[in-house]
């Protein structure tokens, strides 16, 4: 899968969490943990970890529990469950390696891989708990918004800098436009918000620019996912503190 292919399949992921807040809190679960398999899916494809099977499980299943822990939380703190929903990620990815009858080669690796897979997916539930903010749906919006423009700017044939620049740049117009148009946000908002979707998906494209591994479309599923569900605690945190 190209480069291109996956930047318009990340816009089209970060389009998707926006038209689920929409639908609800419902809606917008129903949207995660589709992401959140699509990624346990390709994560050890494309990372080449040696237990591809034993890995999907240890990402998947924190990652959709930490979705239902924050989907019923009913009064804040909304993320006050994450941290057990990683430490439990954590131990089974210990496990994993403990049950792996193939010699356990390449350990570290496989640990690794598993534990960051598992940091990835539970951050996913960030969305969850910025809806549930004062004004939230605005700012799942917003941040939907500024990751879709990001990644559909990088697209363009644009290499290197200049890639990154009108990534940036791109960001920042569009989610300063929705900040604008909604009367819940500030201008200021569409600049943070566009700032931070740019920044994350230039650095992601330089990351995974050319990776062998992404000509196997399971290994792009991983990568297209991947600033999504990584935007999702950012947006709670940052969210939280500059607008809600």
């Amino acid at each position: 899968m190209n480069l291109s292919t996956r930047a318009v399949a990340t816009a089209c992921a970060a389009a998707a969490i926006a038209g689920g807040v929409f639908l609800g809190e419902w809606g917008l679960l129903a949207v995660l943990v589709a992401l959140v398999v699509a990624f346990a899916a390709g994560w050890a494809p494309l990372l080449g970890l040696p237990a591809p099977g034993g890995t999907f499980f240890v990402v998947l299943l924190p990652g959709l529990g930490a979705l239902a822990a924050v989907h019923v939380t009913t009064t804040e703190p909304w993320l006050r469950y994450l941290p057990l929903v990683l430490a439990m990620g954590l131990l089974l990815s210990f496990t994993n390696e403990l049950l792996r009858g193939d010699g356990r080669t390449r350990l570290v690796e496989s640990l690794v891989g598993g534990v960051s897979g598992v940091v990835v997916a539970v951050s996913a539930a960030g969305w969850i708990a910025a809806s549930k903010v004062p004004d939230g749906m605005a700012l799942v919006l917003l941040c939907a918004v500024a990751l879709a423009a990001a990644s559909a700017v990088s697209a363009t044939p644009l290499r290197g800098v200049l890639n990154s620049v009108a990534t940036l740049v791109g960001a920042v117009a569009a989610s300063v436009v929705v900040a604008y148009v909604l009367p819940e946000l500030a201008p200021l908002d569409g600049v943070w918000a566009g700032a931070v979707a740019g920044i994350l998906v230039s650095s992601l494209h330089m990351l995974f620019y050319r990776l062998p591994a992404l000509r196997r479309r399971q290994a792009a599923l991983a990568v297209i996912v991947l600033p999504v569900a990584m935007s999702g605690v950012l947006t709670y945190v940052v969210g939280r503190v500059l607008v809600a």
